[in-house]
């Protein structure tokens, strides 16, 4: 795949997908939001935002907008071989704004893109020029600044979420999609920010909720269990056991049974 310079509107209904190639969206016209891996901002005015490959973004664009979307793989001529170095652009997303000789480039660049275009497609070759030209004075200006830490993942807003699917089955990639994160992001960031695996933190969750349901209300195990979210009764039991030591039964007889400390047997499931 070679570099691709477009100008497009955004979708103002918000959209979200994540590919294999760098991206870089500068605003022309109008405003745009984005999400990039946690990481939220908008760009307007000659603003714009690095969107690295395999991030999970979400974006809509306001009213009438325009952008400038530059595609790049990672083997683009403007990011290999004596411009290998600006492929550290990628290496993290942020947002930035042009100052006043980058305004001057990218009308030169819209403009020499627009008038080419009239007698057919712009040659490749000459849009990896441009690229590289837009890439390098970027890379100048952003080198040396470290890109902003990403947005930790609001626990409280995603115990909301499990409580509210727990009857139902929770894959990693639903959380990871509440969150505006790629699973592997979100896993990730999320055991570095709870100590837990997600799988580990909603058996958490529904253990905490099976235990509420068991102290405060007469309904039958196999209920609990499905409300929670364990296959059956025996499963439910079988997690009790391995998380506590003793099964759910033994809780609704001896309410002041103590199951605050779980089994790590369970947690490394």
């Amino acid at each position: 795949m070679n570099s691709a310079i477009r100008q497009i509107p955004l979708d103002t209904a918000t959209q979200h997908h994540a590919h294999d190639y760098h991206q870089i969206v500068i605003a022309l016209e109008g405003r745009a939001d984005f999400d990039i891996e946690g990481l939220g901002g908008s760009i307007e005015g000659f603003s714009g935002c690095i969107v690295p490959a395999n991030h999970m973004h979400y974006y809509a664009g306001t009213g009438n907008n325009r952008q400038l979307i530059l595609d790049l793989p990672a083997d683009a001529l403007a990011l290999t071989g004596h411009h290998h170095e600006l492929a550290r652009l990628f290496d993290a997303p942020r947002f930035f704004t042009l100052d006043t000789p980058l305004k001057h480039y990218l009308a030169f660049l819209t403009q020499e893109i627009g008038q080419l275009a009239t007698d057919g497609p712009v040659p490749s070759l000459h849009q990896e020029r441009l690229a590289t030209t837009l890439l390098g004075s970027l890379y100048t200006r952003l080198a040396n600044e470290a890109p902003p830490g990403h947005r930790r993942i609001d626990l409280q807003a995603l115990d909301r979420y499990i409580d509210d699917h727990l009857s139902s089955r929770i894959k990693v990639a639903d959380l990871a999609a509440f969150a505006c994160l790629s699973e592997t992001h979100f896993t990730e960031r999320f055991r570095a920010q709870t100590g837990l695996s997600p799988w580990q933190y909603v058996i958490q969750r529904r253990l905490e909720a099976s235990r509420h349901l068991l102290t405060r209300s007469h309904l039958p195990l196999s209920e609990i269990a499905a409300l929670t979210g364990f296959s059956h009764q025996s499963a439910l039991s079988r997690a009790y056991r391995q998380a506590y030591g003793h099964p759910p039964s033994q809780l609704r007889r001896h309410p002041s049974t103590k199951t605050l400390t779980t089994n790590s047997k369970l947690l490394d499931r």
